[in-house]
């Protein structure tokens, strides 16, 4: 090797690295800045819970629920305004992602949420079930998700769910829908007997 070359290779080397003051100050800023976007989403998250608080509590499933049309395993990826994909709902916990084990009887919905709040959509509060894509914060692939849509208080709201073997969200959709439809069937019946009796006994 030439002289030249040499001296260039130990230059090379030796060379120290003396900005460590800067470089510190950099990290330091990246770390502040990262814990302020936190903050500020945990803010948004408090804010748009505060907003939801008329939502009322989620009712809880029935001593005796019934026999299980049909049981699932898989997760809860959350809850949003039905037709509202990106109206994320936090309030009552339903904004917490989890687990869930789901059972459907002829009483409701049933879902189980290991280190989550459960909750127990009634038979009566269905308004059906569909295969998507999306709900706030997840995108899977087509048909990738199970959308079941319920009445709560005066909301209706759309939650995803995600089965472990995704294969059976078809079947879910059709369970659902038909449950559903004979409720409603069965409430428009009801009321329509009961305003055919009252109007029978005011002649």
């Amino acid at each position: 090797m030439t002289p030249p070359l040499i001296h260039l290779a130990e230059a090379q080397k030796s060379a120290p690295v003396t900005d460590w003051a800067a470089r510190i100050g950099w990290v330091v800023g990246l770390l502040v800045f990262v814990v302020f976007v936190y903050w500020l989403m945990r803010q948004g998250w408090k804010w748009r819970g505060t907003l939801q608080g008329d939502l009322p509590e989620l009712p809880t499933a029935p001593a005796d629920a019934g026999e299980p049309r049909m049981t699932m395993s898989g997760r809860y990826h959350g809850s949003t305004t039905a037709g509202q994909w990106l109206d994320r709902i936090v309030a009552r916990g339903l904004g917490t992602r989890s687990r869930a084990e789901l059972t459907l009887t002829d009483q409701g919905l049933d879902v189980v949420r290991p280190g989550a709040e459960d909750f127990f959509v009634p038979a009566a509060a269905l308004r059906g079930a569909r295969l998507d894509k999306g709900i706030a914060g997840k995108v899977l692939p087509e048909g990738g998700l199970l959308i079941v849509t319920w009445r709560h208080g005066d909301k209706e709201i759309d939650s995803g769910f995600r089965s472990d073997r995704a294969g059976e969200h078809p079947a879910w959709v059709e369970a659902i829908d038909r449950l559903s439809t004979t409720q409603q069937g069965t409430t428009e019946h009801h009321t329509s007997t009961t305003e055919h009796t009252e109007t029978e006994g005011a002649r």
